[in-house]
């Protein structure tokens, strides 16, 4: 081989080398900027995390045993998780703020069991937005509900009553559970406001309360289609009521 033809192989060799590692380089370049989608037709997961880009929790929808417990500000507390299959919602510091859940299973003896849950938690503390079905063997309660609740931050609320729950006295811890679940400067700790649904008793209802939680208002269509409101004192004494064949009379 001449030395003109060795010394032009040598520059192809060169160049090609040269030109494969700036292709490298840039590929990866490009890979790296390039915003990383997948596409799925399907998926079976049994958890998906949606998350910030630091890592905090926004979403968790699980199967049973690798649902999550309850996170405060991004720590655990309460309890462990494996007991909530369904969606847990949380707000812009790391903590549950609401979710949906459902079970439903038949035992061995025929009889079953079941539920959906959706609610909204207010700030820092419990749910006060619900929707809820509950099933036992066909006694069924289903409805809307609003809650109001103390201003209580639910860290201290969960952490004073799991003090109170390692007092070895049981009377004093009776006595110390009571007390944490009396009213805050008057305020219960929750009371709920508002009932739309079907009752147990198969009733149509809308039921409205007074700040601490007593039913003052009334309105319903019973079982057997007959409909009514009833007016209630603090006692849950019906002090007034209208039936629809009272209004026909008059």
């Amino acid at each position: 081989m001449s030395p003109s033809i060795e010394r032009d192989v040598r520059f192809l060799k060169g160049y090609a080398a040269a030109t494969t590692v700036m292709l490298i380089v840039l590929s990866l370049a490009a890979f790296a900027r390039a915003p990383q989608k997948a596409k799925f037709t399907e998926i079976d997961a049994e958890r998906i995390n949606i998350v910030e880009p630091n890592g905090m929790y926004r979403m968790v929808i699980s199967n049973r045993p690798r649902s999550i417990g309850p996170i405060y500000k991004g720590k655990p507390f309460g309890y462990k998780g494996g007991n909530r299959p369904g969606i847990i919602f949380f707000n812009d510091e790391g903590t549950e703020n609401g979710g949906l859940t459902f079970v439903g299973s038949r035992k061995a003896d025929g009889s079953y069991t079941a539920s959906t849950h959706m609610s909204f938690d207010q700030f820092n503390e419990d749910q006060v937005l619900n929707l809820d079905y509950a099933d036992s063997n066909g006694t069924r309660r289903i409805g809307f509900s609003v809650d109001e609740r103390a201003n209580v931050d639910i860290m201290d609320l969960v952490n004073e009553r799991d003090s109170i729950n390692r007092i070895s006295d049981s009377v004093a811890r009776a006595s110390a559970l009571e007390r944490w679940a009396a009213p805050r400067n008057g305020v219960p700790l929750v009371a709920r406001r508002v009932f739309v649904g079907r009752d147990r008793a198969k009733s149509a209802i809308v039921n409205l309360a007074d700040r601490d939680g007593k039913p003052r208002l009334r309105l319903l269509v019973d079982s057997a289609g007959a409909a009514r409101i009833e007016f209630l004192d603090p006692v849950g004494r019906v002090t007034y009521s209208l039936s629809d064949t009272t209004a026909r009379r008059r």
